[in-house]
C-alpha cells in the first residue's frame, strides 16, 4: 500500500490514540509521524497476520510509551514544574477541548486503564482483539476493564433530579 494512502487513511485515528496516551497535541503529532516513518522503513516486517490497522495501532502505542519514558518528556515535565507552565494559545485550546467531563475523567486514569477503555468503547474491539494488540492475556484485559470502570464510576456520578 502506498505510504501517502496509509497516511490519509489512518493518521487521524492514530493521532487520537497517541493523544490519549500523551495528552499533548504536538507530541501526538510527532508520535504519528514516527509511526509512519517506522512503518516505511520496516514495512517488510509486516507479515499480514493481523490487519494493517492493528499493526499501526501497536506501533502507535509503543511509540507513545517510548515518548512517555523518554528523557525529553521528563525534562519537559521538570522544566514545567520549576518554571510554572505559561499557557499558550494551543494549550488553552487543548484545555478547552478537555473540559468535557467524561474525557477529563478518562485522562486521569493510568495509561493501562485508558488504553483498554479506548480500544473497547471507542474502537469497539473485543476483549480478544485487545489482548492481541496489547500482547497480554484475555484475563488481564478483562481485569483492566473492570478496574478502569471502577475508577471512573465515582468520577462520573451525576446527580439526577426529577421535576414532579
Amino acid at each position: 500500500m502506498d505510504i501517502e494512502l496509509l497516511i490519509d487513511t489512518y493518521s487521524d485515528y492514530l493521532y487520537r490514540i497517541a493523544f490519549i496516551y500523551t495528552k499533548d497535541r504536538l507530541v501526538a503529532e510527532e508520535v504519528v509521524q514516527d509511526v509512519f516513518v517506522k512503518y516505511y522503513h520496516t514495512s517488510e516486517q509486516f507479515k499480514g497476520e493481523a490487519s494493517l490497522k492493528t499493526y499501526l495501532i501497536k506501533i502507535t502505542i509503543n511509540c507513545s510509551y517510548d515518548y512517555l519514558r523518554s528523557w525529553k518528556n521528563k525534562k519537559h515535565m521538570l522544566v514545567e514544574y520549576f518554571q510554572g507552565a505559561t499557557k499558550g494559545t494551543e494549550q488553552l485550546y487543548v484545555e478547552q477541548e478537555l473540559r468535557a467531563e467524561i474525557t477529563a475523567a478518562v485522562l486521569t486514569l493510568p495509561v493501562k486503564d485508558r488504553e483498554v477503555l479506548l480500544l473497547y468503547y471507542y474502537e469497539e474491539m473485543t476483549v480478544f482483539e485487545i489482548a492481541e494488540v496489547l500482547e497480554v492475556a484475555v484475563s488481564t484485559v478483562k481485569s483492566r476493564l473492570q478496574r478502569a470502570r471502577a475508577k471512573l464510576k465515582p468520577k462520573l456520578q451525576w446527580e439526577v433530579t426529577y421535576d414532579e
